[in-house]
């Protein structure tokens, strides 16, 4: 097995895959400790349906990059979900769902009456679930990719205090004169960024499961903010890229894969946390 492995890194395709597999996993964990603690991970599930119907847009349109499209209308929508998702429960929780189901209607039905593919079904398959299209990175999209990562990254390392305040005491952030609202806004773009980085590996479906995951299972087995960012992080790496080589070892799909993967650490973060009780 480890021959086989070193055999497929010796592939440039394969090395493109596992290092934007493993920058979307790092940054996808960052900011899911602050949507989780915030209670708006529901925003990446909303926003991988939005994501969805925007790229049935684009491809119909045949833009020479679907990001072009995808990346600003998941950004406006980011910014909507969470003023919407801070003042009613309830409202939110309607505004979330009508717009997942919308969203992905409307993506299906365009992709459907305006189909520039013979594979219709195939080709939403993919977009849902993830699909080889990880595998068949070109350089110019992992360089985009590495760009919009290591810009996410040090976006939070520089506002590593402020995301702090605002995730657990926003009144506290507006009486020492900053802008809370402001920095919100600025995690939902972030959270687009990821989003759209996002679905080239797992999938509009499952994005939320890559977001979400790590985060549940560092807060199992660690009691810190900091700790709890740190596990998520490593966890989310480790299994994006076991995730990743057992998908090209298995040739099974690899964002079900990577997914399954976190769920597998989750649920013995789990068993550790009873045990350590």
């Amino acid at each position: 097995m480890i021959d086989r492995i070193i055999y497929y890194l010796g592939f440039d395709f394969v090395r493109y895959a596992l290092i934007v597999g493993v920058l979307i996993a790092l940054c996808s964990s960052l900011l899911g400790v602050t949507l989780v603690l915030k209670r708006y991970s529901f925003i990446g599930d909303g926003l991988s349906h939005v994501a969805f119907g925007a790229m049935a847009v684009a491809t119909v349109l045949k833009l020479a990059s679907n990001t072009i499209l995808v990346l600003p209308v998941t950004i406006v929508t980011a910014v909507i979900l969470l003023k919407s998702g801070k003042k009613a429960t309830l409202k939110g929780d309607a505004a979330i769902a009508m717009l997942s189901v919308s969203s992905l209607a409307i993506g299906y039905l365009i992709m459907n009456v305006f189909s520039t593919s013979a594979n219709v079904s195939g080709d939403v398959c993919s977009t849902l679930f993830g699909a080889t299209s990880i595998l068949t990175l070109s350089k110019n999209e992992v360089i985009l990719s590495f760009i919009m990562s290591i810009m996410v990254i040090i976006i939070f390392i520089l506002m590593y205090n402020r995301i702090f305040a605002v995730t657990f005491d926003e009144n506290f952030v507006r009486a020492s004169g900053m802008s809370a609202d402001l920095y919100n806004m600025i995690i939902a773009v972030v959270i687009a960024f990821i989003i759209v980085l996002g679905m080239s590996l797992v999938g509009s479906l499952l994005i939320s499961a890559l977001v979400i995951l790590p985060t549940l299972a560092a807060m199992r087995v660690m009691n810190s903010f900091k700790s709890v960012l740190l596990f998520s992080a490593i966890s989310s790496v480790i299994s994006a890229f076991t995730g990743m080589i057992i998908s090209i070892l298995a040739s099974t799909p690899v964002g079900a894969t990577v997914v399954l993967v976190d769920m597998a650490v989750f649920v013995t973060c789990v068993i550790i946390g009873k045990v350590k009780e």
